[in-house]
């Protein structure tokens, strides 16, 4: 695994809407300091798909082992090497979070703004900020002059030998697919009118969620009172057309196809992912470091 923060692989990266300078008007309120929790449809949303590549929770799992070694590497050349600090469970997004538009529990405070990072994930990427700051020495040491190289090349070796790291491009590849092809499909299409209409005697005129979520009137560095109307409407019409339920049992089946096109290359990917992954818990194991909630990967 290289040196970066961990990430959640999506296909709406369009939902991550960029921020301008421009601030809320005065009579919004201020979000409360916390994040409210991601919704239990949210949590629940699982695909074929996702057990063919590894989610945050996991990619924190190999990091944290793969820093118990670098430390040792690091110690031994009389450098300092700070642990990352954990994240809590509850905190990580869920792999297909906004998947098929705006997520109901934060609709409410946030419209299609992302929520504030917990404190858990801002801790762990105020760590990884502070490593990129390291003296020019101490980096070298730890990545080598390529990022590569160093204590880190070291630590990958003592984890998992010459296992190459985890490939996702067929992940990423197939998933951006099953997604566009089941926005196609007759049903998701029946569905998505439905929506539209909804959306419609609520007010808003869009043609699917992704347009809503969009709206260039919500580059803003707040969510505005209009944008988070849009968004409860949103969330509303989503619920009363089941569209997520139906678009996600489309995609589902496309996946499931595409999944026994691509055996192999998936396979290969999953079998290098486990062996990662087993090679992580072995050593926080030995470390007494073990997470509840991470558990070994089918053998």
């Amino acid at each position: 695994m290289s040196p970066s923060r961990a990430r959640t692989t999506t296909a709406l990266a369009l939902l991550l809407l960029a921020t301008t300078a421009c601030t809320a008007p005065e009579h919004e309120p201020a979000p409360a300091p916390h994040s409210p929790p991601v919704s239990w449809q949210a949590r629940q949303l699982r695909l074929p798909l996702d057990a063919y590549t590894s989610d945050v929770a996991e990619t924190h799992l190999v990091e944290d082992a793969q820093d118990i070694l670098m430390r040792r590497c690091m110690n031994g050349l009389h450098l300092e090497w700070k642990s990352l600090p954990p994240v809590a469970p509850q905190d990580t997004k869920p792999p297909n979070l906004r998947r098929y538009g705006a997520d109901e529990a934060t609709a409410v405070r946030y419209g299609y703004h992302l929520r504030p990072d917990p404190p858990s994930v801002v801790r762990r990427n105020r760590a990884w900020d502070e490593r990129e700051a390291l003296p020019a020495e101490v980096q070298r040491a730890a990545y080598g002059l390529s990022g590569e190289g160093g204590c880190l090349k070291t630590a990958q070796h003592q984890l998992v030998g010459d296992t190459a790291p985890p490939d996702d491009h067929a992940f990423n590849q197939l998933t951006g697919t099953a997604l566009e092809a089941s926005r196609r499909t007759p049903e998701v299409r029946h569905a998505l009118r439905w929506w539209h209409t909804c959306m419609a005697k609520a007010g808003f005129n869009y043609p699917d969620p992704y347009a809503a979520a969009g709206d260039k009137r919500w580059k803003t560095a707040e969510p505005t009172s209009a944008e988070r109307a849009t968004a409860r409407a949103d969330v509303a019409c989503q619920k009363s057309t089941r569209l997520v339920k139906v678009w996600s049992a489309a995609e589902t089946r496309i996946q499931h196809r595409l999944i026994r096109q691509n055996a192999d290359r998936l396979h290969k990917a999953k079998a290098s992912n486990d062996r990662w992954l087993a090679a992580a818990h072995r050593v926080l194991n030995h470390e007494g470091h073990t997470n509840p909630q991470h558990h070994l990967p089918d053998q």
